[in-house]
Parts: C-alpha cells; structure tokens; sequence
C-alpha cells in the first residue's frame, strides 16, 4: 500500500500548522461516585478518568505501612475504534498502564497516605491517536479533583516525525503513517516545566530532531496546562458558589 502524503501546501491533512493542537475539551466532575473524575476530548479522542481513593487497599497483604500503592488502568472501549475491539486488557494496555502509571507515581505525595490504596481508571470512549498522552492529561485532572496531594501536574502531548517534519500533536493518519511518533509526558509545577516524566519513541529520529520535538511538545505541554487549570479553577469556583447559596 503506497503511503498517503501527510503535508500538502505547508498544512497538515486537517488544516493545522505544525506546531497546533487539537481543539481540547476538559471537563471536571463527571462522575458522582468517583472521588474525583475528569471528561477530556483531544481532537476525535473522547477520555473519561476516575479516581477513587485514597481507600483502604484490598487485599490487605498489598498494603505499604510507610506510603500509598499507586494503581492505573488504561482500557479501551470495544466500541473505541473502528474494527470492534475485544474486551479486556491486552498487551498495549497492559504497558500503557505500567508506563502512565510510573510517570504518575513520583508526583503523587505517597507517603501521606501510608496503608492506603489510590487507584486510577482511564477508559477510551473514541480513540483517534495520542490515547495514552490525553489519559495522563485528564487522570493527572482527575487526581486533582479528588483532592490527591501532588507535587504539580502531569501534562502530556506526542511529537512526531511526517514527511520529514516534526509536528505537534499527531492526528491518526500521521501516526500510522508518520515515520516516527515521541509521546511525552511534564511535571510542572509553579506554571513551570520541571522535568520530564514519561519518554516513548516509536520509529527512527535523529538526535537533533528528538530535541527539536521536546522543545516543542514543551510548548503544547503548557498550552495544554493552562487549560487542565482553567478547567480545575472553574469546578472550585462552582462549588464555592454553590457554598454560598
């Protein structure tokens, strides 16, 4: 099969500049069971994240006595992608688990809940590309909303290499068909990047073109931010009104 042209005229196939994002939806509080959740679209991807916790850890054998236990699960619905998908954990979502969770785990301030489980749920309603970065952004939210002490806040955004660009945020056609996709994952903390929590790299880029990609997946990083905060500050603002009545 003869690969499609991804970059015609300077534009991307949907129109955007190398360096745009997606239009971003964030909602907070979502769910009423969860003790914090977060709703979040990323271009056609549709994310909802729970968290519950923290709780007591069962069973009580899995029990740390000087920090809480940190469980993720990432899971895409059957009805996520175009060819039905089959129920349960697969391989894909068994190490997108491990590695979102990781990169979630040295934000979380652990040792203030020692005995105690925190456990998070992140499902693919709609997938479109970028699944893994859009369900660290709305967990790191969901976090947050259920009153989890952290360090800062994980945000995410994948790079990728098409047609000899670097682009930001890659839609499906350009991941399938890109010669390298580089998801990659913040802590910011005080409206800052500090470091980077999670690093993946799919593909072949050169060494100049992995930092040209960081430097600007930092730049959609923070664009990205300012929405998880806006959409935060919003939700505490509702409640306090809500207070006030």
């Amino acid at each position: 099969m003869e690969k499609p042209k991804l970059i015609i005229n300077g534009k991307r196939l949907d129109g955007r500049d190398f360096e745009e994002l997606r239009p971003i939806k964030i909602q907070v509080d979502v769910l009423k069971r969860a003790d914090g959740s977060c709703y979040l679209e990323m271009g056609k991807n549709k994310i909802i994240a729970a968290v519950y916790g923290p709780r007591e850890v069962h069973p009580r054998h899995l029990q740390d006595p000087s920090k809480a236990v940190i469980r993720y699960r990432y899971n895409m619905a059957p009805f996520s992608v175009e060819e039905r998908k089959k129920p349960g954990p697969d391989r894909r979502s068994i190490e997108i688990s491990k590695v979102s969770r990781e990169a979630l785990e040295p934000v979380i301030m652990k040792e203030l809940f020692p005995r105690s489980g925190i456990d998070v749920f992140v499902e693919v309603l709609q997938a479109d590309a970028g699944t893994r970065t859009a369900c660290l952004n709305a967990a790191s939210v969901a976090l947050i909303d259920a009153g989890v002490m952290m360090k800062g806040i994980i945000t995410s955004v994948a790079v990728a290499k098409v047609d000899g660009h670097i682009v930001l945020d890659p839609m499906k056609e350009e991941d399938f068909y890109g010669e390298a996709d580089l998801p990659v994952a913040f802590l910011i903390r005080n409206d800052k990047i500090e470091s980077i929590a999670l690093l993946q790299m799919d593909g072949k880029m050169s060494v100049d073109e992995v930092k040209e990609g960081i430097k600007l997946a930092k730049k959609g990083a923070m664009q990205i931010y300012k929405l998880q905060r806006e959409a935060i500050m919003k939700k505490y603002m509702e409640d306090e009104e809500k207070e006030e009545v």
